[in-house]
């Protein structure tokens, strides 16, 4: 609630600048609040805990996300950010060793109750998961730090097992609580845990996930939280770590397969656009990155959910549930759904994808923009009128619509050439440049969506055949590289009109272009010129 009131009045004290036309043309854009953002974040970050602020503590993925591109960014530079690094990295390990995190079956609950991540409000959002779930892939790919690997693996294992439906969407959320009880399916006493395990087992789970130390829910039951990591209780048992890893694992998979007999939480069946907007993105990044084509098939499946059950007539339904899909949809459920159609094409080209977020984005400029403004509107303009039409520029547990949706005009927009992409962009940042001004860090998403449009990112687009663009894709996404977008192209694809159907495979096994906005190389055909070309710009930024 506290977040809302604060939006709210963001958007009160934003109304006359950001409604004002005549300003947004004199306005000049630049980097400034980039550095500006990450100063606030890193003066609200808890170096004792992670995280930012105290009790109740969010995750806060865009933030996080956000810190990591500027640590990226300034590692590309020569002038790695520590203070930046240590905010997001830490705190990305505090939550996977914390009580915020479900250590016997992946996924992250939606908050924790006090300062230091231990025990949360035991419900479990698609929203939440699927971001967090592409941060710590990312994480992963930026570090190699195998905990986030785990992490990122371990909750999209339990997206596709507890929150799938048959058909193929994401499910919206699962209860907190179970036979009327707050975090009941999820909480132990050691007596419960022991008499499932060997002795050996016991020692050790016990030992890491703090069953020796006194009860932490409400006094006297045990929630899991990482109280020791493995490689210390390996040092203090004089064992190899990986007999440590074995003992855990065991456990884990006894004491999973105990709590899965339980009465289970409740689950809202209600399959939203939006939120499986943000989880197909997780999906296809995790699955990108960690290799799992598992991830990428059932990303692919929700999409196909949705574009069979929730587009209809050229339009957008927000809302499936019970064999039904209904409500228009909103600004979220377009940029989101963009999103994760983009982050798919680069695991995978496959005819159809690209035109269908062409239409997704189609719509948007038709239906959503303030032309006369710039920004978009978060109803359509068909939408029952409402007394405020609202078109917010800020994250709030979501990542604002309007920074999605200029992020993903910028790669339409430089991928097909369709300037009118580029135009609303650059309409809707200066629509949102007051705001981004005054409280950068509220506006992360907005401010990736600057970022593309100051220095644009490369788009790398591969023709080839399939087994040989396999390496080229993979030498693309090292090291991490988080603003490149790399499509690759078998023959014989079916591409709109514009630069990616003039970019014909030539007689060499794979052909590259490398474009920064709407500037491109010459075509490169060696991997070697590709390595030389890549390893330029990773040290020039």
């Amino acid at each position: 609630a506290d977040i809302r009131q604060q939006n709210q009045a963001l958007l009160e004290i934003l109304h006359g600048e950001l409604a004002a036309p005549s300003a947004a043309g004199k306005i000049e854009l630049t980097v400034a609040p980039l550095q500006a953002a990450r100063d606030q974040a890193v003066s609200h970050f808890d170096p004792t805990h992670g995280g930012f602020g105290g009790a109740p503590k969010f995750p806060h993925p865009t933030s996080l996300e956000r810190l990591l591109r500027h640590w990226t960014a300034s590692l590309q530079r020569g002038e790695p950010d520590h203070q930046a690094e240590t905010a997001a990295l830490f705190t990305l390990r505090k939550m996977a060793l914390g009580g915020i995190y479900d250590h016997l079956g992946g996924g992250f609950y939606r908050y924790s109750v006090d300062a230091e991540w231990q025990i949360p409000h035991f419900e479990k959002m698609l929203y939440d998961n699927g971001p967090l779930l592409a941060l710590y892939a990312q994480a992963w790919r930026a570090t190699q730090d195998p905990l986030f690997h785990t992490v990122a693996e371990e909750t999209g294992v339990w997206l596709i097992r507890e929150m799938q439906s048959p058909e193929g969407g994401y499910y919206a959320t699962l209860d907190a609580d179970s036979e009327g009880e707050e975090g009941k399916f999820y909480l132990w006493t050691p007596e419960q845990v022991r008499e499932q395990l060997t002795t050996e087992e016991y020692a050790v789970f016990a030992v890491c996930y703090g069953l020796e130390l006194p009860a932490n829910f409400e006094g006297h039951a045990w929630h899991l939280r990482v109280a020791a990591e493995p490689a210390e209780l390996a040092r203090r048992l004089n064992v190899e770590p990986a007999q440590v890893n074995a003992w855990l694992t065991a456990a884990q998979r006894k004491l999973f397969s105990v709590r899965s007999k339980r009465i289970w939480p409740g689950r809202d069946e209600k399959i939203l656009t939006a939120w499986n907007g943000l989880a197909i993105r997780g999906m296809a990044i995790a699955g990108r990155h960690l290799g799992q084509p598992d991830f990428v098939a059932s990303a692919e499946r929700a999409l196909d959910f949705i574009h069979n059950q929730l587009w209809r007539a050229g339009r957008l339904q927000a809302v499936y549930k019970d064999g039904q899909s209904r409500l228009n949809a909103y600004l979220d459920d377009y940029a989101f759904l963009i999103d994760g159609i983009l982050e798919l094409l680069q695991c995978r080209w496959r005819d159809g994808d690209l035109d269908f977020a062409l239409a997704l984005a189609d719509v948007l400029l038709d239906r959503f923009e303030d032309r006369r403004n710039g920004g978009f509107y978060f109803t359509a303009d068909d939408h029952e009128t409402l007394i405020q039409r609202p078109k917010p520029p800020h994250d709030d547990a979501l990542p604002s619509g309007n920074g999605i949706a200029v992020q993903t005009l910028l790669k339409l927009g430089h991928l097909t050439g369709r300037t009118r992409y580029l135009d609303a962009a650059e309409r809707t940042l200066r629509w949102a440049w007051p705001a981004i001004e005054q409280m950068p860090n509220a506006c992360n998403a907005l401010l990736n969506a600057l970022e593309e449009r100051q220095e644009p990112a490369q788009t790398i687009v591969l023709r080839g055949e399939p087994a040989a663009l396999r390496e080229w894709c993979e030498r693309c996404a090292r090291p991490y590289a988080p603003r490149r977008l790399t499509l690759a192209i078998p023959p014989g694809a079916a591409l709109p009109e514009g630069p990616l159907a003039e970019q014909h495979p030539g007689p060499a096994t794979v052909t590259a272009w490398i474009c920064q906005g709407l500037e491109c190389q010459p075509p490169i055909t060696t991997l070697e010129t590709l390595e030389n070309h890549l390893t330029g710009t990773e040290t020039a930024g």
